[in-house]
């Protein structure tokens, strides 16, 4: 199986070399084009001076060309690969360069020849261009240039081909190496992190959790990548933390009752005790403690596989509420702790007297048994941490969320949040550093584990998780106390 890294590199130095060997390609056939249409043009161009000057030497007194002179321009044009013949208008011969110099038109022409068809590969052969001429319009004879066709490069236009192809072919092997370096290195800086991200895959996976990747990456692909496995690592690394807590503290819950039932049961059967009704009824308290550590573990399993049912219907909830602090009222005095409630209308008036008087209801569609649970767990905790002072329970209207009926009281199927349930104590509060945390499973601000204060830390849980499962939301605030607040 071929690495990342390899791949890259192939992918990219392919990549480059085609794109380079495309570029060159290009340039050669565009410039060939280009200089074999310059090289007609300029063929032509020529001729037609050679055809002016040999006219510049005819002398129309005479009738006659100056001979001499026209053998000296014809040898310099057979050097430059034009082979001349001129005729007078009754066919006779003034001058030719073939019958001057055979050898030499030759050798010009078999060296262009060689330089076409073995420097530029482009076969040609001999052609002949005939112009008349004319002097003031008179005809005085005809000219005739052979050159090798369809056209052909001089020395220095041969020369400055070879040396731009050569040119090109240096840049493309230039550039095809620069690309293999460049290739590596980007495959580099790609396939480290990744590598990087798979060790520490797989150190995660053999429980390595505090295993961190260098977040040093400026592409931000790579910058997800390492954060995203570092969030990975510490959310297990705190997993992992939480799950020894709750077994260290779910030991400890355990260990406590069953040690009181094994003592008491034990000194009951060996005679030492008699089974009073105090002592049953010790026992009795021991197995309600379990069960109930029992079912909180039960329901945030329920809740943790996503399947709690709701059993909603219309109460009220300042009912619920009246009932879930009457519950409390006796274990809070005898702390010395008083329970209040404020109730508030939809106007925003206090309301005064039992639930069952109160003038004006809370009505909520919701499930009765799951709120009675958060507001327990909310309540249990105000008492638990809270020494001297008052526990104040507070339900009020969310301005403008809840509907309104005919007869202008709230609609009981309200869609958005319609009620703010508040519970706050004048305790030890809750450090601020640990607020982030308060709702995480297992997770418990008092470390202490002793009988009275003592917990798995899932209460809280579970009742985020209800309030959320009502479409809600909850939220606590430490500041001379703790304030808990529940949108219903």
């Amino acid at each position: 199986m071929i690495s990342l890294k390899n791949q890259l590199v192939l992918t990219y130095a392919l990549f480059i070399c085609l794109a380079v060997l495309t570029l060159g390609v290009l340039i050669n056939i565009i410039g060939s084009r280009l200089f074999s249409g310059y090289a007609r043009s300029n063929i032509r161009v020529r001729s037609e001076e050679i055809v002016n000057s040999v006219m510049d030497h005819y002398d129309p007194f005479t009738k006659s060309f100056d001979v001499g002179v026209l053998e000296a321009m014809g040898m310099f044009f057979v050097h430059q690969g034009y082979i001349v013949s001129i005729e007078d208008t009754k066919g006779n011969i003034i001058w030719d360069a073939r019958s001057c110099d055979m050898q030499e038109c030759v050798s010009v022409l078999n060296r262009i020849a060689e330089r076409m068809e073995g420097g530029h590969r482009l076969s040609g052969g001999i052609q002949n261009q005939i112009y008349p001429l004319n002097y003031m319009e008179t005809p005085v004879g005809q000219i005739s240039i052979d050159t090798y066709g369809p056209f052909f490069y001089s020395e220095s236009e041969s020369h400055f081909l070879t040396t731009l192809n050569q040119f090109l072919l240096a840049a493309g092997i230039f550039f095809t190496v620069i690309s293999v370096f460049i290739s590596i290195f980007l495959a580099s800086v790609l396939a480290m992190p990744i590598l990087s991200a798979a060790s520490a895959a797989r150190a995660i996976a053999g429980g390595r959790f505090s295993v961190r990747i260098p977040d040093r990456y400026g592409i931000r692909e790579l910058h997800e990548l390492s954060r995203s496995v570092n969030d990975l690592a510490a959310e297990l690394e705190n997993g992992e933390r939480w799950q020894k807590r709750l077994t260290s503290d779910i030991a400890h819950e355990l260990r406590t009752p069953l040690t009181t039932l094994q003592g008491n049961v034990e000194a009951m059967i060996d005679g030492v005790w008699e089974p009073t009704p105090e002592r049953l009824g010790s026992c009795h308290e021991e197995i309600i403690r379990l069960g109930k550590l029992v079912e909180d573990l039960n329901t945030l399993s329920i809740l943790e596989r996503e399947n709690l049912v709701l059993q909603k219907k219309d109460f009220d909830l300042a009912i619920l509420l009246e009932h879930a602090a009457e519950q409390f009222r006796q274990a809070a005095a005898e702390k010395g702790i008083v329970i209040k409630t404020e109730f508030f209308d939809s106007a925003g008036e206090v309301l005064t007297g039992t639930a069952g008087d109160l003038p004006v209801k809370a009505p909520i569609y919701a499930d009765y048994d799951r709120l009675m649970q958060v507001l327990i767990n909310l309540l249990s905790n105000a008492v638990k941490y809270t020494d001297q002072g008052s526990i104040t329970i507070k339900l009020s209207p969310v301005a403008g969320a809840n509907g309104k009926g005919e007869n202008g009281e709230p609609e009981i199927h309200a869609t958005g949040p319609a009620w703010e349930l508040t519970v706050k104590d004048t305790g030890i509060g809750i450090p601020a550093e640990e607020l982030p945390h308060i709702f995480e499973r297992f997770y418990r601000s008092d470390k202490s584990r002793n009988r009275s204060s003592g917990g798995a830390g899932i209460g809280l849980t579970i009742a985020a998780a209800i309030v959320a499962a009502h479409g809600g939301s909850i939220t606590v605030s430490s500041d001379q106390g703790s304030t808990f607040r529940v949108l219903l």
